[in-house]
């Protein structure tokens, strides 16, 4: 018997275009004979379904229904690839609980916390092998002093919006006066931001999923900007960055990447697949926690879809896996 599942795309921020890409991206590799597919756009006029021969029908917010020419469809779970708000910071999440459809990321308490990167790095710290940088988190109507920033943190740094993504609103400043500019640019994204000292080292960003009732970390993935650092160009521009995946690891630092990423999901209580930022210091080899997502990008250049094939499977493969491990 198929299941119907919703495939939620867009979002209300500025990251809905990589959203919509990714939903492409998995509406072309769910396996169809297991799962019936709707597409469910959600953004600020609301959410509906548009099939391509006919007007937008709008859901149900109720129970989650559509009905298409009399008939009521429900669901039978949610695959969500909104990135940003509400579909990665607990939102949806909190209610689909509500209404008790499944879906295929985190529970809304880890989505929550991990979309602010000041609280994601307060409960990993203490995990063995893993360190996190100096940082200072500060508020938009907050008592905060920029000299005592200045005072408290070296050069350079990395000031970012605690809830962004896609490094909307990210700076790196190399010189104090620069740092008031760099503010102002992340508080148009937030009211809380990180300003975090630079690590100096190779960058990585490895997938790790449950499926099988089991924790399976992907190949990882070596980024080498152009750019000063990976930012949205960087990201989302073909060509922008090189990127080696698997990434080149020793057999010392694959193993203790994999226990601490693996350690990562289970002390933030993930489901589903997460992707996890890290640099390997380059002096030291220490791994350093930069962020996680719990919803990561799906686009045809996304890191996730590059680590699958480079585990050797297939993206139709690897959503199924997903998706029976969360949707039942």
């Amino acid at each position: 018997m198929k299941k119907t599942i919703a495939l939620l795309t867009g979002g209300t921020t500025g990251e809905w275009v990589v959203s919509v890409k990714s939903a492409a991206t998995i509406a072309q590799n769910i396996d169809s004979d297991l799962y019936d597919v709707y597409k469910i756009m959600l953004n600020d006029k609301g959410w509906f379904y548009e099939p391509a021969d006919s007007v937008k029908i709008e859901i149900d917010k109720n129970d989650f229904s559509l009905t298409i020419e009399g008939r009521k469809i429900k669901f039978d779970g949610v695959f969500i690839a909104i990135h940003g708000s509400p579909g990665e910071d607990g939102k949806l999440q909190g209610y689909f609980d509500m209404i008790g459809i499944p879906y295929t990321t985190c529970d809304a308490l880890t989505s929550s916390i991990t979309m602010n990167k000041g609280y994601t790095k307060a409960i990993v710290d203490g995990i063995d092998n893993l360190h996190v940088a100096k940082s200072v988190q500060i508020f938009k109507d907050g008592n905060y002093s920029v000299s005592q920033i200045k005072q408290d943190l070296k050069l350079p740094y990395f000031v970012k919006p605690n809830s962004g993504g896609s490094s909307i609103g990210m700076s790196k400043v190399k010189h104090t006066d620069d740092l008031e500019e760099a503010l102002a640019k992340a508080f148009k994204e937030d009211t809380q931001i990180l300003i975090e000292e630079f690590v100096s080292g190779r960058e990585f960003s490895i997938g790790v999923f449950g499926a099988e009732g089991k924790i399976n970390v992907l190949p990882t993935t070596e980024v080498i900007p152009a750019n000063e650092f990976f930012d949205f160009e960087a990201k989302y521009t073909p060509g922008a960055t090189e990127e080696i995946t698997p990434g080149r690891m020793s057999d010392e630092e694959l193993v203790r990447v994999q226990q601490v990423v693996t350690d990562v999901y289970k002390k933030l209580n993930c489901r589903g697949v997460v992707r996890i930022d890290y640099f390997l210091e380059h002096e030291t080899g220490k791994f350093y926690f930069i962020e996680i997502n719990t919803i990561p990008g799906q686009t045809a250049t996304s890191f996730i879809p590059q680590q699958v094939a480079a585990m050797g499977l297939s993206l139709k493969t690897f959503y199924t896996r997903l998706m029976k491990e969360t949707l039942g």
